[in-house]
Protein backbone atom coordinates (compact mmCIF):
# COMPACT_ATOMS: atom_id res chain seq x y z
CA UNK A 1 0.00 0.00 0.00
CA UNK A 2 1.36 3.42 -0.94
CA UNK A 3 1.22 6.43 1.42
CA UNK A 4 2.20 10.03 0.80
CA UNK A 5 5.13 11.41 2.78
CA UNK A 6 2.73 13.62 4.78
CA UNK A 7 0.54 10.62 5.65
CA UNK A 8 3.58 8.66 6.85
CA UNK A 9 4.60 11.54 9.10
CA UNK A 10 1.09 11.66 10.59
CA UNK A 11 1.08 7.90 11.19
CA UNK A 12 4.50 8.06 12.89
CA UNK A 13 3.40 10.98 15.06
CA UNK A 14 0.19 9.23 16.12
CA UNK A 15 2.00 5.96 16.84
CA UNK A 16 4.63 7.71 18.92
CA UNK A 17 1.98 9.58 20.88
CA UNK A 18 0.10 6.36 21.55
CA UNK A 19 3.27 4.68 22.80
CA UNK A 20 3.98 7.53 25.21
CA UNK A 21 0.37 7.47 26.45
CA UNK A 22 0.43 3.71 27.01
CA UNK A 23 3.76 3.92 28.84
CA UNK A 24 2.48 6.66 31.13
CA UNK A 25 -0.70 4.70 31.80
CA UNK A 26 1.24 1.55 32.62
CA UNK A 27 3.46 3.48 35.02
CA UNK A 28 0.44 5.00 36.75
CA UNK A 29 -1.36 1.66 37.08
CA UNK A 30 1.71 -0.27 38.23
CA UNK A 31 1.31 -0.11 41.99
CA UNK A 32 2.42 -3.11 43.97
CA UNK A 33 -0.07 -2.33 46.71
CA UNK A 34 -3.07 -2.17 44.40
CA UNK A 35 -3.68 1.53 45.02
CA UNK A 36 -5.56 3.68 42.53
CA UNK A 37 -3.36 5.53 40.02
CA UNK A 38 -2.22 8.98 41.13
CA UNK A 39 -0.77 11.82 39.09
CA UNK A 40 2.90 12.36 40.05
CA UNK A 41 3.38 15.32 42.33
CA UNK A 42 -0.32 15.91 43.02
CA UNK A 43 -1.18 17.96 46.12
CA UNK A 44 -1.55 15.88 49.29
CA UNK A 45 -3.88 16.99 52.09
CA UNK A 46 -2.54 15.34 55.26
CA UNK A 47 -5.08 16.81 57.70
CA UNK A 48 -7.05 13.58 57.89
CA UNK A 49 -4.05 11.24 57.92
CA UNK A 50 -4.61 8.63 60.61
CA UNK A 51 -1.71 7.39 62.79
CA UNK A 52 0.01 4.44 61.15
CA UNK A 53 1.55 1.30 62.59
CA UNK A 54 4.21 -1.05 61.30
CA UNK A 55 6.53 -3.93 62.11
CA UNK A 56 9.58 -2.51 63.90
CA UNK A 57 11.78 -5.55 63.28
CA UNK A 58 10.85 -5.68 59.60
CA UNK A 59 11.68 -1.99 59.36
CA UNK A 60 15.04 -2.55 61.02
CA UNK A 61 15.87 -5.19 58.41
CA UNK A 62 15.16 -2.63 55.68
CA UNK A 63 17.18 0.18 57.25
CA UNK A 64 20.72 -0.72 56.14
CA UNK A 65 20.60 1.53 53.09
CA UNK A 66 19.03 4.37 55.12
CA UNK A 67 21.80 4.20 57.73
CA UNK A 68 24.35 5.39 55.16
CA UNK A 69 22.95 8.91 55.64
CA UNK A 70 20.73 8.71 58.72
CA UNK A 71 23.09 6.67 60.89
CA UNK A 72 22.74 3.29 62.54
CA UNK A 73 20.70 4.88 65.36
CA UNK A 74 18.58 7.15 63.20
CA UNK A 75 20.77 10.22 63.79
CA UNK A 76 22.15 11.92 60.68
CA UNK A 77 25.85 11.29 60.02
CA UNK A 78 26.27 14.89 58.79
CA UNK A 79 24.40 18.15 59.51
CA UNK A 80 22.75 18.05 56.08
CA UNK A 81 20.91 14.82 56.93
CA UNK A 82 17.89 14.94 59.27
CA UNK A 83 17.60 12.89 62.44
CA UNK A 84 14.82 10.31 62.15
CA UNK A 85 14.99 8.73 65.60
CA UNK A 86 12.00 9.51 67.79
CA UNK A 87 9.94 11.18 65.09
CA UNK A 88 6.28 10.25 64.86
CA UNK A 89 5.88 7.10 62.75
CA UNK A 90 3.06 8.82 60.91
CA UNK A 91 5.23 11.85 60.08
CA UNK A 92 7.99 9.59 58.73
CA UNK A 93 5.52 7.53 56.71
CA UNK A 94 4.03 10.66 55.14
CA UNK A 95 7.50 11.92 54.19
CA UNK A 96 8.38 8.60 52.51
CA UNK A 97 5.06 8.65 50.69
CA UNK A 98 5.56 12.20 49.45
CA UNK A 99 8.99 11.27 48.06
CA UNK A 100 7.49 8.20 46.37
CA UNK A 101 4.51 10.05 44.91
CA UNK A 102 6.43 13.16 43.85
CA UNK A 103 5.11 15.77 46.29
CA UNK A 104 8.71 16.09 47.50
CA UNK A 105 11.65 15.96 45.14
CA UNK A 106 15.16 14.82 46.05
CA UNK A 107 17.78 13.21 43.77
CA UNK A 108 18.77 10.72 46.48
CA UNK A 109 15.52 9.95 48.29
CA UNK A 110 13.38 9.74 45.16
CA UNK A 111 15.12 6.70 43.62
CA UNK A 112 15.57 4.99 47.01
CA UNK A 113 11.88 5.19 47.89
CA UNK A 114 10.59 4.42 44.40
CA UNK A 115 10.75 0.65 44.90
CA UNK A 116 9.21 0.59 48.40
CA UNK A 117 5.71 -0.71 48.92
CA UNK A 118 3.27 0.82 51.38
CA UNK A 119 3.91 -1.86 54.04
CA UNK A 120 7.67 -1.34 53.75
CA UNK A 121 7.29 2.41 54.26
CA UNK A 122 5.13 1.79 57.33
CA UNK A 123 7.67 -0.65 58.74
CA UNK A 124 10.60 1.72 58.22
CA UNK A 125 8.64 4.56 59.82
CA UNK A 126 7.75 2.40 62.82
CA UNK A 127 11.38 1.36 63.26
CA UNK A 128 12.81 4.87 63.30
CA UNK A 129 9.98 6.08 65.55
CA UNK A 130 10.97 3.39 68.07
CA UNK A 131 14.55 4.71 68.42
CA UNK A 132 15.46 7.20 71.16
CA UNK A 133 15.75 10.78 69.89
CA UNK A 134 18.77 12.97 70.44
CA UNK A 135 18.45 14.64 73.86
CA UNK A 136 17.92 18.40 73.86
CA UNK A 137 20.72 20.69 74.99
CA UNK A 138 18.42 23.29 76.55
CA UNK A 139 19.38 26.48 74.68
CA UNK A 140 18.31 29.78 76.22
CA UNK A 141 14.84 30.83 75.10
CA UNK A 142 15.93 34.49 75.43
CA UNK A 143 17.93 34.29 72.19
CA UNK A 144 16.43 35.87 69.03
CA UNK A 145 15.67 32.42 67.66
CA UNK A 146 14.22 31.31 70.97
CA UNK A 147 11.88 34.30 71.05
CA UNK A 148 10.67 33.57 67.52
CA UNK A 149 10.21 29.92 68.45
CA UNK A 150 8.16 30.64 71.56
CA UNK A 151 6.44 33.94 70.73
CA UNK A 152 6.75 34.57 66.99
CA UNK A 153 6.51 38.20 65.87
CA UNK A 154 2.89 39.40 65.57
CA UNK A 155 3.98 42.70 64.01
CA UNK A 156 5.31 40.80 60.99
CA UNK A 157 2.69 38.06 60.95
CA UNK A 158 5.11 35.37 62.16
CA UNK A 159 3.43 32.72 64.33
CA UNK A 160 5.35 31.00 67.15
CA UNK A 161 6.97 27.73 66.08
CA UNK A 162 5.83 26.10 69.31
CA UNK A 163 2.23 26.47 68.18
CA UNK A 164 2.68 23.40 65.99
CA UNK A 165 6.00 21.86 67.04
CA UNK A 166 5.44 21.97 70.80
CA UNK A 167 6.87 24.15 73.56
CA UNK A 168 10.16 22.25 73.65
CA UNK A 169 10.22 21.31 69.99
CA UNK A 170 9.28 17.74 70.88
CA UNK A 171 6.17 17.75 68.73
CA UNK A 172 2.63 18.80 69.65
CA UNK A 173 1.56 15.76 71.66
CA UNK A 174 -1.31 16.21 74.09
CA UNK A 175 -1.25 14.84 77.63
CA UNK A 176 -3.12 11.76 76.40
CA UNK A 177 -0.30 11.03 73.94
CA UNK A 178 2.59 11.10 76.39
CA UNK A 179 2.76 7.34 76.86
CA UNK A 180 2.27 6.35 73.24
CA UNK A 181 4.58 6.45 70.23
CA UNK A 182 1.73 7.49 67.94
CA UNK A 183 0.37 11.02 68.35
CA UNK A 184 -3.24 11.44 67.28
CA UNK A 185 -4.39 13.46 64.25
CA UNK A 186 -3.81 16.16 63.27
CA UNK A 187 -0.57 16.24 65.25
CA UNK A 188 0.77 12.99 63.83
CA UNK A 189 2.07 14.65 60.65
CA UNK A 190 4.09 17.42 62.36
CA UNK A 191 7.80 16.78 63.05
CA UNK A 192 9.80 16.89 66.23
CA UNK A 193 12.45 19.65 66.00
CA UNK A 194 14.35 19.39 69.27
CA UNK A 195 17.96 18.37 68.61
CA UNK A 196 17.60 18.56 64.84
CA UNK A 197 20.57 19.88 62.88
CA UNK A 198 20.45 23.64 62.36
CA UNK A 199 21.90 23.16 58.87
CA UNK A 200 19.01 20.89 57.95
CA UNK A 201 16.41 23.19 59.56
CA UNK A 202 17.76 26.19 57.62
CA UNK A 203 17.64 24.24 54.35
CA UNK A 204 14.06 23.15 55.04
CA UNK A 205 12.99 26.74 55.74
CA UNK A 206 14.68 27.93 52.54
CA UNK A 207 12.94 25.16 50.58
CA UNK A 208 9.58 26.22 51.99
CA UNK A 209 10.33 29.88 51.28
CA UNK A 210 11.37 29.23 47.67
CA UNK A 211 8.43 26.92 46.99
CA UNK A 212 10.61 23.85 46.48
CA UNK A 213 8.47 22.21 49.15
CA UNK A 214 4.80 23.06 48.87
CA UNK A 215 2.72 20.12 47.68
CA UNK A 216 1.20 19.07 50.99
CA UNK A 217 -1.18 20.91 53.29
CA UNK A 218 1.51 21.17 55.99
CA UNK A 219 4.04 22.46 53.47
CA UNK A 220 1.60 25.17 52.36
CA UNK A 221 1.38 26.37 55.96
CA UNK A 222 5.16 26.40 56.22
CA UNK A 223 5.46 28.32 52.96
CA UNK A 224 3.47 31.16 54.46
CA UNK A 225 5.56 31.13 57.63
CA UNK A 226 8.91 30.94 55.84
CA UNK A 227 8.07 33.79 53.47
CA UNK A 228 7.67 36.03 56.53
CA UNK A 229 11.17 35.17 57.75
CA UNK A 230 14.27 37.14 56.87
CA UNK A 231 17.61 35.44 56.35
CA UNK A 232 18.58 36.56 59.86
CA UNK A 233 15.37 35.03 61.22
CA UNK A 234 16.04 31.70 59.52
CA UNK A 235 19.57 31.56 60.90
CA UNK A 236 18.37 32.51 64.39
CA UNK A 237 15.64 29.84 64.47
CA UNK A 238 17.96 27.20 62.99
CA UNK A 239 20.68 28.00 65.54
CA UNK A 240 18.15 27.82 68.38
CA UNK A 241 16.79 24.43 67.26
CA UNK A 242 20.32 23.09 66.80
CA UNK A 243 21.27 24.08 70.36
CA UNK A 244 17.91 23.36 72.00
Amino acid sequence: MWFSKRALHLIAFATGGLAVTLAATAAAVADGDGNAPKAPGAFLDVRRQQPISGDVQAGKALSNVCSACHGANGLGIAPTFPDLAGQSATYLYVQLKTFKDGERSDPVMGPLVASLGDAEMRNLAAYYASLPPKPGAGAAAASPGGRLFSDGDPSRGIPPCQGCHGANGKGPRSDADVNTTQPRPPWATIPRLQGQSGTYVAKALHDFKSGARGKTSNAKIMQGVAKSLSEADIKAVADFVDAH
